[in-house]
């Protein structure tokens, strides 16, 4: 397939991505690669992530330096992260920092989360 665009890609993934999901997150991230030379997949909505999770992650990675092509995750909330620091993967993967958007504390004053 030729790119058919220089604008990077954006997959979204929602939910839980586990035994069940990772296969369609893999097709989707595997598809985008070969047609994209950038792809950012949005982990905003994402609530838990497993192993499945993790290995269809890599995959993608492997394809993407293969064929010369960017990964980049976008919106990985704390499990995610928490997940990809445990395991090392936050080395290899490349995550973009998510800015925290400031909350309301018991006093009324807004503070950064943390």
């Amino acid at each position: 397939m030729n790119d058919r665009s220089s604008q990077p890609l954006i997959v979204r993934a929602n939910g839980e991505i586990d035994l069940d999901t990772a296969p369609a997150l893999h097709r989707a991230l595997a598809a985008a690669l070969r047609s994209h030379r950038e792809v950012v997949l949005d982990l905003s909505e994402v609530t838990f992530m497993d192993c499945a999770g993790l290995g269809a992650l890599v995959r993608a990675r492997n394809q993407a330096d293969r064929s010369g092509r960017s990964l980049v995750l976008r919106g990985a909330g704390r499990g995610v992260v928490r997940l990809l620091k445990l395991t090392g993967l936050h080395r290899r993967l490349a995550v973009e920092a998510v800015e925290q958007a400031p909350v309301a504390s018991a006093h009324g004053m807004r503070r950064p989360l943390g």
